[in-house]
């Protein structure tokens, strides 16, 4: 309890607490603009802590790294275009709500979601940071390779029943993700000889396009068949409408409690990353509720509005982000991409993560756990002014302008990822090829966990099956690998459940 005073102490010194609260804001607007992930937005900040004492640049970075997660649901709900990655789900219970008159009622369940998740990871990182990395340690290759699979069978609860086209979807995912240079041998695949893609396809003008562009050819369909009005669309965001009934907040109880802690156990492993936890939390979310309120009076449909489809992926994303320090402050070893970036953070004031830093530092290491939770407390606020003042702007704009705004946004955010013309036409392609999957009824969230998991599986099976000298069963190992063998035997649960149950039907 003293180490926790001192560390409180130290934070509440008021250039300290104002640099928390910049980088709350900055986060929160940074994160807000389509194309700019997370990464993005913690390494612009980084620059601007150089000359500054260690404890207030580490709360501007603190603040920025909360935020910047939680400001992407704003385009995300208001136009269907993430503004991070993290809130690639948030887009489709969220904008459905946000088309049917319910914008503010969809942000503040956004936003409400995010504070709980991170209140929620902060207070575990606050009591259990060096037991709970030990956990963490027992996550090796083959349980990485295990927790992959168990990611991508877990998109078939989102499926209905519609197990193949999810393999497809999957595979076409899996395919994209070896572009590139191979994690295995180092030779470059499928890259026709174009210099652009020897990395492989950029990620976030990939994103853009499939969630942006696919957006926008899905408002013009619905300029040309005059489903909705004008005036719906520009009807002004009240502040009346961003509160919350508390009959709501009893009912979503149960998926912020589902989704943290989804969310911390992601966070805890190595290179898992908030997609995963997103995604398992959605999957998770829709298993328990998708049926519990359908058919009901007023009540949308999982995927065309649900409040649970908002509330599940923002907890766990923002669970995500004190939960990945976890392993990075004890053993020095980060949870995600993100919080590595936290590791130049810390070098560059002279500190390694570890555990010498806690007896070296002690002051800045649990001041940096307590500003966790003081800025998911400042991001409530914050987030509801950023929210009034975008949201009526992109009210009040005529829906066949919204077109080229949306245009415009996707394409700048696709160019200023390495500031290449390419990525656009990557943004453009990609956007075409989801919006034609949405026309054959193929899912979109198998392919999109099929990009991001790609390389890690392929890496991890490779590792696996050198260290058990090309023996496939060691997934299934109990005795020395239960973790992995439980996630195998669940993966393919998930796979038959649904066939079984379709044929019985």
């Amino acid at each position: 309890m003293d180490v926790i005073l001192l560390g409180f102490q130290t934070l509440v010194s008021p250039p300290v607490i104002l640099m928390l609260l910049l980088g709350v804001i900055a986060g929160m607007i940074v994160g807000s603009i389509p194309g700019i992930n997370d990464n993005i937005a913690f390494a612009v900040f980084i620059p601007f802590s150089f000359s500054m004492p260690a404890e207030q640049a580490l709360a501007l970075m603190v603040g920025v790294y909360c935020a910047a997660a939680t400001g992407g649901a704003i385009p995300a709900i208001m136009i269907k275009v993430p503004g991070t990655a993290s809130s690639l789900l948030t887009s489709i219970d969220g904008n459905a709500m946000a088309r049917k008159g319910f914008g503010g009622k969809a942000l503040s369940i956004a936003i409400t979601s995010s504070v709980i998740g991170g209140v929620i990871s902060s207070i575990v990182l606050l009591l259990f940071a060096p037991s709970l990395a030990k956990v963490a340690l027992q996550f090796g290759y083959v349980e990485n390779f295990a927790l992959a699979i168990l990611g991508l069978s877990s998109v078939v609860g989102l499926l209905k029943g519609n197990v193949i086209k999810g393999a497809v979807a999957a595979i076409i995912g899996l395919t994209v993700a070896n572009v590139g240079f191979s994690p295995v041998t180092g030779f470059p695949r499928y890259t026709f000889d174009n210099v652009n893609l020897i990395e492989g396809i950029p990620f976030v003008p990939m994103l853009v396009g499939l969630f942006g562009i696919a957006a926008m050819f899905e408002l013009m369909s619905d300029i040309f068949k005059e489903r909705h009005s004008r005036a719906e669309i520009s009807k002004p965001l009240k502040m009346g409408s961003l509160v919350l009934p508390k009959s709501l907040m009893r009912r979503l109880l149960p998926v912020w409690i589902s989704g943290s802690a989804i969310g911390n156990v992601i966070g805890m492993l190595p290179g898992a990353g908030m997609l995963m936890a997103i995604f398992l939390a959605y999957d998770q979310a829709a298993r328990r509720f998708s049926n519990r309120y359908e058919g009901k009076e007023g009540e949308s449909k999982w995927g065309e509005g649900a409040p649970e489809g908002i509330a599940a992926p923002e907890a766990a994303n923002n669970a995500v982000t004190a939960s990945s320090m976890v392993p990075l402050l004890s053993l020095g070893i980060p949870g995600n991409s993100t919080s590595a970036l936290f590791i130049g953070a810390l070098a560059i004031h002279g500190m390694v993560p570890g555990p010498l830093l806690f007896s070296q530092h002690g002051n800045i290491a649990w001041m940096i756990i307590v500003a966790f939770l003081v800025a998911n407390l400042f991001m409530w606020p914050v987030a509801f002014v950023v929210i009034k003042t975008v949201s009526k702007t992109i009210f009040a704009i005529p829906k066949e302008a919204m077109v080229g705004v949306i245009a415009i946004l996707c394409l700048m955010g696709a160019y200023s990822d390495g500031a290449n013309a390419f990525n656009m036409w990557v943004a453009i392609i990609s956007g075409i090829v989801a919006y034609a999957m949405r026309l054959a009824n193929i899912p979109l969230g198998p392919a999109i966990l099929g990009l991001v998991l790609g390389s890690q599986l392929e890496s991890s099976l490779n590792n696996s099956l050198t260290i058990s000298q090309g023996n496939w069963l060691v997934f299934f190992d109990f005795s020395n690998h239960p973790i992995s063998a439980v996630m195998m035997l669940v993966s393919i649960a998930l796979w038959c459940v649904p066939i079984i149950m379709r044929n019985r039907a």
